[in-house]
């Protein structure tokens, strides 16, 4: 890979790091914004559920407009978005126009990520496996530090500096991808001519606006119950409008020739359902705990934004640091083994979230922490692999789509989780009964890895014969 292509991966690189970068310095800002805004921690919750919400409808939808309209224009105006959202969120005027700007911001990082890989593996030949494991690193990294730079730039500057932090990143990479990604080629005759209707009937428009409508309405009832603290009529009947929406967006799904989730998929390979499953619930597990022990310790231990950060900054680097070990071990002996020792440290480290006192010393949560930032980096391998094993390879790319639709939903359901758990207040009860569900699904976790393990074993075994 000559200096070139160095300079398009780190165009490329400083472009798709903010959606995870952004996703993850917010963990630290809960509960500043709560006091900013005058919030209950439901109400605050909305800032992580619509960046997860739009960034779950954009990467797709963004990544097929690239192949009509060009991978260099989306990835540079997906630059041009995130730079406007992030100028104008620090001076919104109220907690209703910060979610506006942060779902824009969510948009325009999602343009990047959706078509940054896409751009390495097009103009990158030599060697690719480098340059595309280089890409990763920019989004487990940035992912990794997230809340430890988060702490530190809410510490010294307050949480306007999490969205102006990105400025300087947003404008390096514009500079570094208008000199190096090359001119997209002339789109086609038929892309120009595309009206309207078709290219809504192409990203399945219809499909998406059900499943937005829908899940925004369900979140609405059962988040404003608990908020309230009663269940009204109203709340039900928001919920149940909610459901009878995803409803239809189920039956849609069924008839649309392209579908923005293919279900139909989901019945046809069990092996590959399975494995999306397990990886939802390993997202639920860990987000949950993402953007939970950050909360209990601000709200509930009165830990600065700063000391915060630097305890989370355990889970980044255990999670770092086991990706590449993890990458070696499975390559040897299967992605089985790695998501049963997995499951055990998300088991080890709810279990003594549940243990956890209000006199427990603080630096005794880098043990759950450290647990489940080792098993993360065996799932990012591990179920990668494991999805490769299952799908055929016919439809790797639609595997690889449902598998990101499966990651977003367990950060939604994680937030929901957390959302319903805690109600209007985050108290140190509802964080012990958060470890106790989160004890619960990771055992279920366990049990499945544990059956696919032995049925692993099985199959070697009769191999072997």
């Amino acid at each position: 890979m000559g200096v070139r292509g160095w300079w398009l991966m780190i165009s490329v690189g400083l472009g798709v790091l903010l959606n995870p970068l952004n996703s993850s310095m917010i963990a630290v800002a809960i509960a500043r914004l709560q006091n900013v805004y005058q919030l209950d921690f439901t109400g605050v919750s909305w800032i992580i559920f619509s960046f997860y919400i739009a960034s779950a409808i954009a990467q797709p939808v963004m990544g097929r407009a690239s192949d009509l309209f060009g991978r260099r224009k989306i990835f540079i105006t997906g630059l041009v978005v995130a730079f406007i959202a992030s100028l104008l969120a620090p001076l919104s005027p109220n907690f209703g126009w910060l979610l506006v700007f942060r779902i824009v911001q969510s948009i325009g990082t999602s343009m990047m990520v959706a078509v940054g890989m896409a751009i390495v593996r097009i103009y990158i030949t030599e060697k690719q496996a480098t340059a595309l494991s280089v890409l990763s690193i920019f989004l487990s990294g940035a992912a990794a530090i997230g809340p430890f730079i988060g702490g530190v730039l809410i510490h010294w500057w307050d949480w306007p500096a999490i969205f102006l932090v990105n400025i300087p990143f947003v404008a390096a990479s514009f500079l570094f991808a208008w000199r190096t990604i090359p001119k997209d080629e002339t789109p086609t005759s038929a892309a120009r001519s595309m009206s309207f209707r078709k290219w809504f009937d192409l990203i399945d428009g219809s499909g998406i606006l059900l499943f937005t409508v829908g899940l925004v309405t369900l979140l609405v009832g059962l988040l404003s119950a608990k908020s309230s603290g009663h269940v009204s009529f109203w709340y039900i009947i928001v919920g149940l409008i909610g459901l009878v929406i995803l409803g239809a967006f189920v039956r849609h799904e069924l008839k649309a020739t392209s579908p923005f989730i293919p279900l139909r998929t989901f019945a046809k390979y069990p092996a590959m359902t399975w494995v999306n499953i397990q990886f939802m619930l390993v997202n639920i597990l860990f987000y949950a705990l993402f953007f939970g022990l950050p909360s209990y310790l601000q709200m509930v231990r009165h830990v600065s934004e700063f000391h915060t950060g630097i305890l989370m900054l355990s889970l980044g680097l255990c999670s770092l640091v086991a990706s590449p070990l993890a990458g070696r071990w499975i390559d040897k002996s299967g992605p089985r083994p790695a998501l049963l020792v997995s499951a055990m440290l998300m088991t080890l480290g709810s279990v003594w979230i549940v243990t956890l006192n209000q006199t427990s010393p603080v630096i005794s949560v880098c043990l759950a922490l450290a647990a489940f930032g080792i098993s993360n980096g065996l799932n990012s391998v591990g179920m990668q692999a494991a999805l490769f094993q299952s799908s055929p390879k016919e439809i790797i790319g639609v595997a690889s789509g449902l598998f990101n639709t499966s990651r977003y939903l367990g950060t939604i359901l994680s937030s929901l989780l957390t959302g319903i758990v805690m109600g209007g207040k985050f108290s140190f009860e509802g964080f012990r009964w958060l470890g106790v569900i989160l004890t619960v699904i990771a055992l279920s976790l366990l049990f499945m890895s544990w059956r696919r393990w032995k049925s692993g074993q099985w199959e070697e075994l009769e191999f072997r014969k």
